[in-house]
């Protein structure tokens, strides 16, 4: 199981970035082409779903993409030091662990995601070849979330 630990720094309080990280609406501000959707009456704590759609937005259908859906449960809620999300959707698969740790600059965040490769034989053998691309979109999340968390006012 492929395994990614991605760390930013954020120049913002520990609960600040904890409200921002967990403001699933939002997500679609720092997450390069993507919207999510809370799918349960509760927005936190354990058993939360959430829907979260990425890829080419559609113009003439406001807030669809044509890409992947991304379903998810909060298993682990541990204000404001950790949250773990399930992937659950037939091609993302695995938890997902934001992890924050204060510093005297503000905020460490490590962003881990334990990955079920899909497709069997064809996505593991594929894996080397779009890791890169995996990588380099998760870098340019945490760039833009650490530029969102830092301004956050909820």
């Amino acid at each position: 199981m492929p395994e990614l630990v991605l760390p930013v720094s954020v120049e913002a309080p520990q609960e600040r970035v904890w409200a921002a990280l967990t403001d699933w609406r939002s997500q679609g501000r720092w997450m390069p082409a993507t919207d999510v959707e809370v799918v349960t009456p509760a927005e936190e704590g354990v058993g939360v779903r959430l829907a979260a759609r990425t890829g080419v937005p559609l113009p003439w259908r406001r807030g669809r993409h044509l890409g992947v859906l991304d379903t998810m449960v909060v298993t682990e809620w541990e204000p404001p030091r950790r949250v773990v999300v399930q992937h659950t959707g037939r091609i993302v698969r695995g938890p997902g662990i934001f992890e924050l740790t204060p510093t005297a600059a503000g905020t460490d965040l490590v962003w881990t995601e334990r990955l079920h490769l899909p497709f069997g034989i064809v996505g593991r053998l594929g894996w080397p070849l779009v890791k890169p691309a995996v990588v380099l979109g998760f870098r340019i999340s945490l760039r833009r979330f650490a530029r969102f968390a830092a301004t956050y006012a909820g």
